[in-house]
């Protein structure tokens, strides 16, 4: 029995945040259950099998039965990569999503199916008329406008319910962006006020009805039920724009905070948006909705169109000879290569000026902003940017774990089971982790991963390794831990790890340093700051003493002897 909901806004699934994050969990699912009934005993199970694989950085539940549920039936589910019933399996296209090499594609095909309402999400009659497939119609939005603000798909995106409503959210969006142009230089009270307005107009019956006590909060008042409602759909346009990301065929401007078809993807875009019908499908059917869900080869791409997929390549790639009698497989395998290429060729590309320090203005007011959350995605902007400060230092090999798109822009961190960062120095490796965690749940989402990561890393590279571990702030347990790690020969972790944790501020004179210095660090300079490290936490008493010290190092790094 499908729970009704009572939604007046386009929602989209918030579990993962992240959707490659679902990838080794979904296989998870189905190496261990597969074809197993999926009930509290195995929800539990595989939470608990889950708990313990290195890709998962959560920290458990408290009813791991129900965390098991969340995780499966939103994105999982929904998307169409998982069947739970009658028993556990992977859909087609939960099978492509674990072995296919291009995820992006994948993602696209399912996104481009998800509907409301569908067998899947059923609504009361205080809901919104839903009637919408709403990643299709925000692709169609934002193709429409060259590119849209966060502020404008929270706004009036998530309005779209019905696909008929387009045009009207369309003169919604122009009027908001006159009327913000006739409030120059008042953005923030002008939004307030909009959004304000916005929202009392789309819980108006709720409202009026006294309808708004908020299930989280002791509090009932009218400000606090639309503080919550804003909150929801915060979480619902972020979501969006990580969802819309992992498609490949989208730009997000970090400090403007707006997502734009990415140039090259245009036509892929325009083909889709031209022959996908707008309207739901099998809602009341929930076989063939499951069997049309679960389909690997729809909706039809242009990749699948062996004309266009040519067009392609002459535009795209007039330097490379294709075979045109060549199969549609045959191309679309070239396609990924020549893509592959042009990805590195960019990143060399991005190396080299790092490396030359053409960068370091960018990347010095890249982490101000980040200091200052004024950016769209701060963890993943905070992985990109700590992978360029370290390749702009040089002396070695740094790979970020992230990942790229297709032009060499950051769609995602990196997994769960590697440091995001990983420089080889020739006689030694060192793992950068960074984070925007703060408190206390800086040390429990972060303290035994880091560890782990770093004795891998170890175990990898078979010489020694240290860590380095960058947050806007360091939490005292963290300073603690990882002080206790420099003494404690723990097999397990390949013996005493040398972590040294610093704030980004502090990390950021390092740069500094590094970028008035009349030489260029070499490795022996960073080998020397980490060994000083080791020194310092077994003459040092106690954690503070140890953190105050090194700290103090990292000052003056460049004159360590």
């Amino acid at each position: 029995m499908v729970k009704k909901r009572d939604c007046k806004v386009v929602f989209i699934t918030t579990s993962p945040r992240t959707p490659s994050k679902m990838i080794p969990e979904i296989e998870l699912l189905n190496t261990h259950f597969g074809g197993q009934v999926w009930n509290v005993d195995t929800q539990i199970a595989f939470m608990e099998l889950l708990k313990e694989e290195s890709f998962f950085n959560g920290r458990g539940a408290k009813d791991p039965a129900l965390s098991a549920r969340d995780r499966m039936t939103r994105a999982p589910k929904s998307l169409g990569f998982v069947i739970l019933s009658p028993t556990i399996s992977l859909t087609p296209a939960g099978q492509e999503l674990v072995q296919s090499k291009r995820k992006e594609e994948i993602f696209l095909r399912q996104l481009l199916k998800f509907q409301l309402p569908s067998p899947f999400h059923k609504f009361s009659d205080e809901a919104a008329k839903f009637w919408v497939k709403p990643y299709l119609e925000l692709f169609r939005l934002i193709r429409h406008f060259g590119s849209l603000k966060f502020d404008e798909v929270k706004i009036f995106g998530l309005q779209l319910v019905d696909y008929r409503m387009f045009d009207a959210i369309v003169a919604k969006i122009e009027q908001f962006r006159v009327e913000n142009v006739q409030n120059e230089g008042k953005y923030k009270a002008f939004y307030r006020g909009y959004m304000r307005r916005e929202l009392m107009q789309i819980y108006q019956d709720e409202i009026a009805t006294g309808k708004i006590k908020i299930r989280e909060s002791k509090i009932c008042s009218v400000d606090n039920f639309l503080r919550a409602k804003e909150s929801n759909m915060r979480d619902y346009t972020d979501a969006c724009f990580r969802y819309l990301r992992a498609t490949g065929l989208v730009n997000i401007s970090s400090s403007r905070k707006s997502i734009s078809i990415a140039a090259e993807k245009v036509k892929d875009v325009d083909y889709f948006l031209k022959n996908i019908d707008r309207k739901p499908c099998f809602v009341d059917n929930e076989n063939d909705y499951v069997a049309y869900l679960g389909n690997a080869q729809l909706p039809q791409l242009l990749t699948d169109n062996r004309e266009l997929l040519l067009d392609k390549f002459h535009s795209e790639f007039s330097n490379i000879h294709v075979d045109e009698s060549a199969s549609l497989p045959v191309l679309k395998e070239l396609l990924d290569k020549e893509m592959a290429d042009r990805k590195e060729c960019i990143l060399a590309k991005q190396v080299s000026e790092m490396k030359d320090y053409k960068q370091y203005d960018e990347i010095q007011t890249m982490f101000s902003q980040i200091t200052k959350k004024s950016l769209y995605d701060s963890p993943l902007m905070l992985e990109w940017n700590t992978w360029r400060a370290m390749t702009m230092l040089d002396g070695g090999e740094i790979k970020a774990n992230l990942k790229f798109d297709d032009f060499g822009n950051p769609m995602s961190t990196a997994q769960g089971n590697m440091a995001d960062i990983i420089c080889d120095y020739g006689d030694f490796g060192l793992a950068v982790e960074v984070t925007m965690q703060s408190g206390q749940r800086q040390y429990e989402m972060e303290g035994e991963p880091v560890t782990r990561h770093l004795a891998k890393l170890k175990k990898e590279m078979n010489k020694p390794a240290y860590c380095l571990f960058v947050a806007p702030a360091i939490n005292e347990a963290c300073i603690a831990h990882f002080y206790a790690l420099h003494k404690m020969n723990i097999s397990y972790y390949g013996g005493k790890s040398t972590i040294v944790p610093l704030p980004l501020n502090l990390f950021q004179k390092m740069l500094e340093d590094s970028y008035k210095a009349s030489y260029i660090p070499d490795s022996k300079t960073i080998k020397r700051f980490f060994e000083r490290s080791k020194n310092l936490a077994e003459t040092c008493d106690n954690e503070k003493v140890w953190y105050e010290k090194i700290t103090a190092e990292a000052l003056h790094w460049l004159a360590l002897i």
